[in-house]
């Protein structure tokens, strides 16, 4: 399929086969951002790693300090205490079995699920809907816990999660087209720490193979991973 005119000639500010420092990538990914809405920052980062074995899969969750430009709707399963405090930390919705019976009926209109570990086995019964949706609450990424109050704020922070695909490549929202350089930056920076500290043993030879920036209607941007690196230690 042959790219439309726009596109192209956005791809021709990207010079080919050069590797960007993360700041000029992340100026060029704005740059690049010409759609009438406030387009969406993303990245992929493919890693050295074999997600066939589960040794080597990579999976958890980093507060950006910038947010992603979006309050995530989060849901709650818990019950008396604990449900009053993920209400006052800012859960949209709370509940226990009657939503898990909403949720079972077909409605999933909400980023993020928590549950309290007591609540597991009721949730785990929603597996086949939550999980493909990747909804479905993990001790890994924080969202299985008793801190539900913590877990909600963090998610209405800027809290993502993140979790290495069948290529070994994660994907994952930095921001929006609009916020500043710096902003970006610090959260890509943020991502990549946290990928480096979700390293598996298993993983053997280069960690960050490539690391690829771009915007929802942009073209992709290649950014040199030892730039990111370098960044994280800076910031």
């Amino acid at each position: 399929m042959k790219p439309g005119k726009r596109y192209s000639e956005l791809a021709a500010k990207v010079e080919k086969g050069r590797l960007y420092d993360a700041r000029d990538a992340v100026q060029l990914a704005k740059e690049t951002a010409k759609a009438k809405f406030d387009e969406t920052v993303e990245v992929a980062i493919r890693l050295g790693v074999d997600p066939r074995h589960s040794d080597q899969v990579v999976r958890g969750a980093v507060v950006l300090p910038h947010g992603i430009g979006k309050t995530q709707k989060v849901v709650v399963f818990a019950k008396g205490e604990k449900a009053r405090e993920a209400e006052e930390a800012g859960a949209d919705v709370v509940g226990a079995e009657e939503l898990a019976e909403r949720i079972q009926s077909g409605w999933t209109d909400f980023d993020v699920a928590v549950a309290t570990p007591d609540m597991m086995a009721l949730v785990g019964r929603l597996g086949k809907i939550l999980g493909p949706k990747g909804l479905m609450p993990n001790p890994k990424t924080g969202t299985v816990t008793f801190d539900v109050a913590n877990a909600v704020k963090e998610i209405k922070a800027g809290k993502i999660e993140f979790r290495t695909e069948k290529a070994g490549i994660v994907h994952a929202p930095i921001g929006k087209a609009s916020f500043s350089v710096e902003a970006l930056e610090e959260n890509l920076a943020a991502l990549v720490d946290a990928l480096n500290k979700a390293r598996p043993a298993a993983a053997k030879g280069v960690y960050l193979r490539s690391i690829t920036i771009s915007t929802t209607m942009g073209p992709g941007i290649h950014v040199n991973p030892q730039s990111a690196q370098r960044t994280v230690q800076a910031v």
